[in-house]
């Protein structure tokens, strides 16, 4: 197996004694499919990732754009602690009721817009979401600039929401769904709690959970400059858990 290099930062890694590892999943640990339904998870994956967390005494969590559902469902029982929407859904540790910070619904009419403008451009895709949404054009990527000021249209320069760029799509959702605040959250929990946070991430959504992480004194690595793809990811990850740091 090749192993990617340790991505080069001006830090190493925290001592394993000391660090907690938080990820995002779709183009980190997976790479993107023409849907969110149809991703691939590799078979090697989650059993690396749980050695993994036995090296960091448990100190492993997901944080994504997707669901906790969803992410349950793509990794069960893998993570100790998950972060879903963006930190809109949080769920401590294994078993624990999900816990919602107050925030607004997404009008019903924004969804019906977003479905119209959606209709005039074959191949995209709208992704429901609990206080959002999401419009995907992997199978349109000619429709991405329409797509987008389509969605500034319809909402304007509302001060609750905000529309945020990602891979091959547009998401539109609540200001305070953030990953950076979801990170910090995490990291005040046990078994977080007096670590220091590692996080990988690999697009515009993840810049602040990164960013978190440093302020935290830890380390945070984006995709694209550090590993190249999911695979570079993957293979890093494996070798961290086969042979530690």
């Amino acid at each position: 197996m090749t192993v990617a290099p340790l991505p080069q930062h001006p830090r190493d890694l925290p001592p394993i004694a000391r660090a907690a590892f938080l990820l995002d999943i779709d183009g980190t640990l997976l790479d993107f499919a023409p849907a969110p339904d149809l991703v691939v998870i590799p078979p090697d994956l989650p059993p690396h990732l749980r050695a993994l967390g036995v090296r960091l005494g448990g100190a492993l969590g997901l944080i994504s754009g997707r669901t906790v559902g969803e992410i349950d469902a793509l990794f069960p029982g893998l993570a100790h602690a998950v972060a879903g929407e963006h930190g809109a859904a949080l769920r401590p540790s294994p078993g624990a009721t999900l816990v919602r910070p107050h925030l607004p619904d997404v009008p019903e009419s924004w969804r019906d817009a977003a479905s119209r403008l959606l209709a005039a451009h074959p191949g995209t895709l709208l992704e429901r979401k609990p206080h959002g949404f999401v419009l995907h054009f992997r199978r349109a990527p000619e429709a991405g600039v329409a797509l987008g000021a389509g969605l500034r249209k319809i909402a304007g320069d509302h001060p609750d929401f905000i529309i945020v760029p990602a891979q091959m799509a547009w998401e539109l959702r609540p200001r305070g769904a953030d990953k950076g605040i979801a990170l910090g959250a995490l990291m005040r929990l046990p078994p977080f709690a007096g670590r220091l946070p590692v996080f990988v991430g690999d697009d515009a959504t993840d810049r602040d959970a990164i960013a978190a992480a440093e302020a935290l004194g830890g380390v945070g690595f984006f995709v694209p400059d550090a590993f190249g793809s999911p695979k570079g990811v993957r293979d890093w990850l494996a070798h961290l858990a086969r042979d530690g740091w």
